[in-house]
């Protein structure tokens, strides 16, 4: 088990690179087994959701070999074998194995994935996509058994506006007969990546980025190449950190295209940025109050919404914040509040009084995104911040410890 130490405040100076976007390579690796043969992955991510895929495409008997930031994935003796607990658990995105696999095989067996406890996060559209297409699907205690004799190409209404759901259909469909039409399809530019992957391949999808996708089914698909687009979450949660406590602080290797609903909210709170074409310079400066509602994209991330919490303690007045996706989007509040916010949540309401001065403290990572809210926090703090429960924030940030101290920060990982 391991602890984060952080030592504050803070002011960090210099350059801080992004990495591969984990919400894309997570989807990117179970998409490598529709192709019969070798494909690469470039710039992919050092986080601990890739490992846990790895081992799932060792478990189906893939070759799989990493070097630095480029990943091969070898699926010629693929086995389709039961994908238990020990594997599924370890992360949310292993869902995208039922889409792959039902595509490639016509049948998965897989335990009911894990991930963080942001909400309610049943998989209901997933399985509604596939029922859709004409697979079969049983679902005995923890565990879902997904055949299909042939996958036929339907139109397919989302209920909501679905990444998971969209990708994992995408998935599915290569192969089926006929076409098939994704409407209210979810617009993230993680699903474009995908859908690129996927077209190189050979297959035929069009209107990845819209909200309707429509895939022709094809026969076969080779082993090909993609580079993982940049983390927008990470470039944002790094130009927040910024907006809090940097000295021209470079995000470099982003698109700020991609994070177009952070940085307008910033310019709105007075934030001292400068946008170039490929990185985002920012330093403290004094911040007004503001408004944010997250939203599907392109609307404000949901990722992005609790370490931006962070930053509206630190504005001279009265922000609101609402969150609108998941439920249990509070669960780093109490900590907060602890370091000496001045936090009042209700359900997905937060009404945040600043500034308020932080001090460090022993708090918990309840998830991911909750965490690197409160390393955000203890990089402000005075005195030392003790953050447990941290495997939570390795799962999506690479290097994150690197990556700080390289900058000024003071901060370090703790066995206990």
């Amino acid at each position: 088990m391991k602890q984060m130490l952080i030592t504050g405040p803070n002011t960090l100076s210099g350059t801080i690179h992004i990495g591969g976007a984990k919400n894309s390579v997570v989807a990117l690796l179970p998409a490598t087994i529709l192709a019969k043969g070798q494909s690469t992955i470039k710039n992919v991510p050092h986080i601990s959701d890739v490992d846990a895929l790895i081992d799932i495409l060792e478990l189906l008997n893939c070759k799989v070999s990493l070097n630095k930031d480029e990943l091969t994935v070898d699926t010629t003796n693929l086995k389709n074998v039961p994908i238990g607990s020990n594997y599924a658990n370890r992360l949310r995105a292993s869902y995208y194995f039922m889409g792959a696999l039902l595509g490639r095989e016509k049948q998965v067996e897989i335990t009911i994935p894990g991930g963080c406890n942001i909400g309610s996060r049943p998989i209901d559209i997933h399985i509604d996509g596939f029922k859709a297409l004409g697979a079969v699907i049983t679902k005995k205690n923890d565990k879902y058994i997904i055949k299909a004799d042939k996958l036929i190409g339907t139109d397919i209404y989302l209920k909501f506006q679905s990444v998971g759901a969209t990708i994992n259909i995408m998935l599915a469909s290569i192969y089926a007969s006929g076409v098939t039409t994704i409407h209210n399809a979810a617009e993230e530019i993680e699903i474009v990546n995908v859908a690129d992957f996927l077209n190189k391949m050979g297959a035929k999808i069009e209107g990845a980025g819209t909200n309707t996708i429509t895939i022709r089914g094809v026969k076969d698909l080779q082993g090909t190449q993609i580079s993982v687009i940049p983390d927008r979450i990470e470039a944002g949660t790094y130009v927040i950190l910024g907006a809090l406590c940097g000295k021209n602080l470079c995000i470099k290797n982003i698109i700020p295209k991609h994070i177009e609903a952070l940085t307008n909210k910033l310019l709105e709170m007075g934030a001292n940025l400068t946008i170039n074409k490929d990185s985002i310079v920012i330093s403290k400066a004094p911040l007004k109050p503001i408004n944010i509602k997250t939203l599907v994209y392109p609307g404000f991330p949901t990722d992005i919404g609790q370490p931006m919490s962070v930053l509206l303690t630190q504005a001279s007045g009265t922000s609101l914040f609402e969150e609108t996706i998941w439920e249990n989007r509070m669960g780093h509040v109490p900590s907060l509040n602890k370091m000496g916010a001045n936090i009042k949540a209700r359900d997905m309401h937060a009404i945040i009084n600043g500034p308020t001065p932080l001090t460090g403290c022993e708090v918990i990572a309840t998830d991911l995104r909750g965490g690197a809210a409160l390393v955000l926090a203890g990089l402000i703090a005075t005195g030392t911040t003790v953050i447990t429960d941290i495997e939570h924030i390795l799962r999506g940030y690479e290097d994150i410890i690197g990556k700080l101290t390289s900058v000024g920060a003071k901060i370090e990982l703790k066995e206990i």
